[in-house]
Order: structure tokens, then C-alpha cells, then sequence
């Protein structure tokens, strides 16, 4: 498991695409009523307490539609915001800002979002041996920035992806059929022999087959809907032998109790699939000429 980051040009490119999308021809609206020399002041303001992540999206949107825009970054990605609290000051062009305006909220907004809910579960757990992972419940072709803002929350990146880590779920191992030893030995050996150079994950429904992956020597162990006491034994058969993860049915309401567990890490899809857009304005002073 290794956190993700992302490059420039990944920014780059997703924001020439959005505003495209968002642009098209022509800011209509700005171009009917607000003159060419018109130049403004913006601030983009923190409308709620959040922790902040994608203000780089903000910047690449302003500076594609001009360059010449004067930006001064007030916080930075992780930070957290309180209400009130000033990210960006954006002076320029006004037609240029107006027109970037949705694309940057829209990026800041919604990764903020995630980052603020991944920080909400690392808070719950503070304290204990557990970490909090995300998932690949993730906003199609967003993936890279959700997981981003995942890390700036505070958690920790699962695999990024099918390619880069061997996860062999409860329908690989039905799949299977009835093999020997077992399903989960078999499917252990044949990813180590296929993908010697990544790291094999098993789902367990139950404490015997957290068992079988122990003995097949997978490097971690899925605890899969698994009762709080399940989860106690499941870290007894595991401790220091493979790595335990636990998942499904964790809220902010439970994850204490299943940190308290013992596990290693606990995977949370709602902090991507679920997170509420953070309220962020951008608000203008009175435009000179």
C-alpha cells in the first residue's frame, strides 16, 4: 500500500476538460454584461469548518482561462479551515475568474468533502493501532484525486487499482469451486506464482478461512462483516503472522469499537462514495475599470 499522488499535468488535463465542458463556446452570460478591461478581487472563503484538499485544481482553472491572474494561496492542502477562513485571493481579468469560478469550487468542494470525512474517522480512531484506508468506491475518472484527498484527511491509500495488489474476494474463491487443500491455499499460490512482486490480500467470511490465509501465507487477511468479537479472535489468529484489515458496516459510530479490535486497518468506502461537498464561496469585491 503506498499513497498516491498526483502530477501537474494530471491536474492540468482534467481541468482543460472541465472547462470545457463547463465553457463550451462561451461564457455567455459573462460576455453579454461584463466589459473586457473590467479587472476584480476575489476571495474563495471557507463557508464551514473543513480540512482543505485540490486548491491546486482551483489554480489551474483560473490560470488556463489567464495566465496573467494574480493568485495568493492563504492555506494549503490538509490544513484545517475554519469558517471564515480565506484559501485563495484572485486578482485579474474578471471575465476569466466568473468563468473559472464553478470549475475551481466544484474540485475544491468535492475533495475538500473527502478529505474532511477521512479526517473525521482518523479523529475517531486517534489513539489506537488501527489505520483508515479508502477504497475503490471512487467517482469514476476521479479516482488519483480522491485518494489524494483521502491522504491529505489523514488516511491511507488501498491499491489504486486491480493492477497493483492481489485482493482475492469471497466470488474469486466461489469461482474456484471445490479444490485442495482448500479454495483459499489454491488461489494464494496461484497469485504468488502469477504476480510474485505484489502483495496478496484474502477476504475471510469466517474465522476459518482467516485461518487457511494465515496458512497459506497471504500478506493480509479481509475481515469481512465480521462481529467485534469475530474481529478479536480473527487478530489473535493473525497477530504476527499476516496484517488484518477489517470492513463493511464501519460508521463513525462504530469504528471506535472496531479499532479497538485490534486490527490493522479498517477500509471505509463512504469516506469517497459518500462525502458531502465542503460549502465554499467564492466572493467578489466591486470590480474597477
Amino acid at each position: 500500500m503506498s499513497d498516491v499522488t498526483i502530477e501537474p499535468q494530471e491536474i492540468a488535463d482534467a481541468v482543460r476538460v472541465a472547462l470545457a465542458e463547463d465553457v463550451g463556446t462561451g461564457d455567455a452570460t459573462t460576455l453579454a454584461m461584463i466589459p473586457l478591461e473590467s479587472v476584480s478581487l476575489a476571495r474563495m472563503v471557507a463557508r464551514e469548518t473543513m480540512v482543505l484538499a485540490g486548491l491546486a485544481f482551483a489554480r489551474s482553472a483560473f490560470l488556463a482561462l489567464d495566465p496573467t491572474l494574480q493568485l495568493v494561496q492563504r492555506a494549503a492542502d490538509g490544513d484545517t479551515l475554519s469558517k471564515g477562513q480565506v484559501l485563495l485571493v484572485i486578482q485579474g481579468k474578471t471575465r476569466a475568474i466568473l468563468s473559472a469560478e464553478r470549475v475551481a469550487l466544484n474540485y475544491v468542494q468535492r475533495l475538500s468533502g473527502v478529505a474532511t470525512a477521512t479526517k473525521a474517522f482518523v479523529s475517531a480512531t486517534a489513539g489506537t493501532h488501527a489505520r483508515i484506508l479508502d477504497t475503490r468506491k471512487t467517482t469514476p475518472g476521479w479516482r488519483t484525486f480522491e485518494k489524494y484527498a483521502v491522504v491529505c484527511g489523514g488516511g491511507k491509500n488501498h491499491r489504486s487499482g486491480l493492477h497493483d495488489q492481489i485482493l482475492i474476494k469471497d466470488n474469486h474463491l466461489a469461482a474456484l469451486g471445490d479444490v485442495q487443500p482448500n479454495a483459499v491455499e489454491v488461489a494464494v499460490l496461484r497469485a504468488r506464482t502469477a504476480y510474485p512482486s505484489l502483495k496478496v490480500e484474502v477476504e475471510a467470511d469466517t474465522l476459518s478461512q482467516v485461518a487457511q490465509a494465515v496458512a497459506a501465507h497471504a500478506d493480509i487477511v479481509l475481515l469481512d462483516n465480521m462481529s467485534l468479537d469475530q474481529l478479536r479472535q480473527a487478530v489473535e489468529i493473525a497477530k504476527g503472522r499476516i496484517l488484518t484489515e477489517a470492513s463493511e458496516g464501519v460508521t463513525l459510530d462504530t469504528v471506535r469499537s472496531i479499532a479497538e479490535t485490534g486490527v490493522d486497518f479498517i477500509s471505509v468506502g463512504a469516506i469517497t462514495h459518500s462525502a458531502r461537498a465542503m460549502d465554499i464561496g467564492l466572493d467578489f469585491d466591486q470590480p474597477s475599470t
